[in-house]
């Protein structure tokens, strides 16, 4: 169901984005939630394994209960930093379980508050502090730690990082999706070329994605400039 998600939210690229700015603004909530909606379920599946195995483990999927709620209903303030009714704050638990599957979980959901706050430089330094080496929730963190240094004005490190969880990712759902962000990032630095190659990626490379039916259209802006 979660790649579904992935499959058909980012599906109405048309002529209005004609500018990185107005792709990343209409992407930014959906590749966002994408990964929220990852992390919740690879959450809940470590939250269970450790439940039953590890103490440790068992008090920090506990204390990450109350900020999964938070989360679910865009509370990101409550949910990074915690309540007057004993829940710590995804902040603390990423500290104080530290070196847990659930403190390392704490610090991707640290880190997507933050962006949806705005606080991308926060973001970036929470999502970076994830390790995962899964083919979902790791390259969408990437992603979104690209979509974030494009926030920030920071394009080089932005299409690099957007081009590199394209590559982790290897998928049809997410791939395409960071190589056009990353063509329409290159394509405003006038770095025509490697934004042709980026799009080219897509077409060649994930033929089947519905991003690709409409690739064409980028090629032909990039190559004329």
């Amino acid at each position: 169901m979660t790649e579904q998600k992935h499959h058909h939210d980012p599906l109405n690229v048309d002529e209005a984005l004609s500018t990185s700015e107005a792709f990343l603004i209409k992407y930014k909530n959906v590749l966002l939630g994408a990964v929220a909606a990852l992390v919740i379920v690879v959450c809940g599946y470590l939250g269970y394994k450790h439940f039953i195995s590890e103490p440790k483990e068992a008090k920090a999927s506990e204390a990450l209960f109350r900020g999964e709620q938070y989360f679910g209903a865009e509370s990101y303030e409550l949910a990074l930093n915690g309540d007057s009714l004993g829940y710590a704050g995804f902040l603390k638990i990423a500290d104080e379980f530290s070196g847990t599957a659930a403190g390392n979980l704490a610090n991707a959901y640290s880190g997507i508050c933050y962006a949806q706050l705005g606080k991308y430089e926060d973001a970036v330094k929470y999502l970076d502090k994830f390790n995962g080496k899964d083919l979902l929730v790791a390259p969408a963190i990437l992603g979104t730690i690209g979509n974030c240094y494009a926030q920030m004005g920071q394009l080089d490190k932005a299409a690099a990082t957007l081009i590199k969880a394209a590559n982790r990712a290897n998928s049809l759902s997410l791939s395409p999706i960071y190589l056009i962000q990353a063509g329409q990032i290159f394509e405003k630095q006038g770095k025509n070329a490697e934004a042709v190659e980026a799009y080219k990626q897509v077409k060649n490379k994930y033929a089947n994605s519905y991003q690709a039916m409409d690739i064409d259209k980028y090629i032909e802006r990039a190559s004329l400039k």
